[in-house]
């Protein structure tokens, strides 16, 4: 069903307030979409300030512990303790920033949506809009970047990949001194460090985009593009 303002429910055009209304309900709406991606987004980049924080000081505390111990029997448990620590708020944050992603998502769908419904009440805005009026996945892509197509340096430089870089580095880090702390073997330590490292990243991303293709297979959009998503078209 569309808000077509030449039709209404006695096939008669609606009045000018019925249709002031219905863009002051559309309106209220898509307000309050803004001020919960602007919440969520501010939360989950505090989130990330406070991991980083707590890995840049973890491994400061690690590195004075050892010369204060002098590398000593208490050094190995105190600093797989503080390692273990940083791995289980690392992966806490990380689920949430995945979680925000996937919000901040359905955020844009939802207000493409709306953009569909104010270019129903008055078709001549349309033009006026560079974000998309479509709530398919073209029209999240567009509204993303509507100045030029998403490439990989969105993804590159996106907090997503920040924190999961970041992650499996600490994971890996934990991974091969719990190798290292009773073996004393460090190639031994590195190899496991590296490759618990690599596949942590390479699951994450997996993961990730899992949860994104899924989220599109459970939805229906309302109004769809003309044209094919970008990951769509790249792989014909």
């Amino acid at each position: 069903m569309t808000l077509d303002p030449t039709s209404g429910d006695d096939d008669r055009r609606p009045s000018d307030a019925a249709l002031g209304r219905r863009a002051q309900i559309l309106a209220t709406e898509h307000w309050g979409l803004l001020a919960a991606r602007g919440t969520a987004q501010s939360e989950v980049l505090t989130r990330i300030t406070i991991y980083l924080t707590l890995v840049s000081a973890g491994l400061v505390t690690i590195s004075i512990l050892g010369q204060a111990s002098r590398f000593g029997e208490w050094f190995a448990p105190s600093a797989l303790g503080i390692l273990a620590f940083l791995v289980i708020v690392g992966f806490m944050t990380q689920t949430r920033v995945a979680n925000v992603a996937e919000e901040d998502m359905m955020y844009v769908v939802a207000m493409n949506r709306l953009r569909g419904a104010y270019v129903d009440l008055d078709p001549a805005v349309q033009d006026v809009f560079l974000s998309s009026i479509t709530d398919d996945q073209t029209g999240l892509e567009r509204t993303y970047s509507f100045l030029r197509t998403r490439s990989f340096s969105h993804l590159f430089g996106s907090s997503a990949m920040l924190i999961v870089f970041v992650n499996a580095t600490v994971t890996g880090l934990f991974c091969g001194s719990l190798v290292y702390a009773p073996s004393g073997v460090m190639p031994l330590a590195i190899a496991v460090g590296v490759l618990v490292a690599l596949l942590v990243f390479a699951a994450s991303i997996t993961y990730g985009y899992w949860t994104f293709r899924t989220a599109w297979r459970n939805y229906r959009p309302r109004r769809r593009s003309t044209e094919r998503p970008v990951f769509w078209r790249a792989r014909r």
